[in-house]
């Protein structure tokens, strides 16, 4: 197929969503479409070179130009919606996915010609997806925060997720990083209510990989008996058992923040980044206009 591989998973995504019943989160529609297609383990977690997975971020430039074809609503909030004309789709064949890439594609380029490609348009899925319906360079902005985030050292990176949790709400949030602490970078308190208060303690991994179950096992194993909650906090990403062993029954929750959810926080609490408004020049608008 000539085009990036990321067009194969237009209609799984709509799929996705039917299932759903028209709407899911992300990390929803990503669980469906990997288990539709039976994507193995080791395709969910191979990497880019900025280190996002390279299957998220397929599936998220896949909802990128589907929402620019008006098959899916946009949305702020993290949750991708089927549009009217999307639920009206039974399913798109491989060739008509291809024509949707092309005639979008076109649009954002501003070019006449959808047939022929250059070599770049093939990478365009090794960039950072968009994390809206904005079609605009500054998308890549994510990538230079992983990158940062990255570079950080152990230490610079702990105090940062110190940040993070107390702009999330924490209080007396400390970091510890001792030896020997079973992987214990610090704990905090979170203050639910005035009667309510919860003693969680956190781990960071400053990873371009993937967390395995047996860290979070050994992470578990640390806190018992000294906190109600933990937190694991990455630039990279878990695998299935990983997250499976996080919310186990019988044993004290912990909470995976991957890197792309790591993003999510710095981006709605606008910690670190300075936000600006842009806009592009929407065609579909100005097409009944051009007869």
């Amino acid at each position: 197929m000539s085009g990036p591989k990321f067009v194969r998973y237009f209609s799984p995504v709509i799929q996705a969503l039917k299932e759903l019943g028209g709407s899911g989160r992300p990390a929803e529609v990503r669980e469906v479409i990997a288990r539709q297609l039976n994507i193995s383990e080791q395709e969910k977690t191979e990497l880019l070179e900025g280190g996002a997975p390279r299957f998220d971020n397929q599936i998220a430039w896949a909802r990128f130009y589907l929402v620019k074809a008006g098959l899916l609503d946009s949305s702020k909030r993290g949750v991708w919606s089927l549009s009217d004309k999307g639920r009206a789709i039974d399913t798109l064949s491989t060739k008509e996915s291809l024509s949707l890439f092309k005639q979008v594609h076109a649009e954002f380029e501003g070019e006449k010609d959808t047939k022929e490609f250059s070599p770049q348009d093939e990478l365009t899925e090794e960039d950072i997806a968009p994390n809206d319906t904005s079609v605009n360079d500054d998308s890549v902005y994510r990538k230079r925060l992983l990158d940062v985030l990255i570079s950080l050292p152990p230490a610079g990176f702990e105090r940062l997720c110190q940040r993070l949790l107390r702009e999330s709400g924490f209080e007396q949030v400390v970091v510890t990083g001792r030896s020997g602490d079973g992987g214990i970078d610090g704990q905090g308190i979170l203050q639910v209510n005035p009667f309510v208060s919860f003693k969680v303690l956190f781990q960071c991994k400053r990873y371009t990989g993937a967390v395995s179950v047996s860290q979070v096992r050994d992470f578990r194993g640390a806190m018992m008996g000294r906190a109600d909650k933990g937190i694991i906090l990455t630039t990279g990403t878990f695998t299935s058992d990983a997250q499976k062993e996080a919310v186990r029954d019988s044993v004290p929750p912990i909470e995976l923040v991957h890197g792309e959810k790591l993003l999510d926080m710095f981006e709605n609490l606008e910690l670190g980044l300075t936000p600006r408004k842009t806009f592009d020049v929407d065609l579909h608008f100005f097409k009944e206009f051009q007869v």
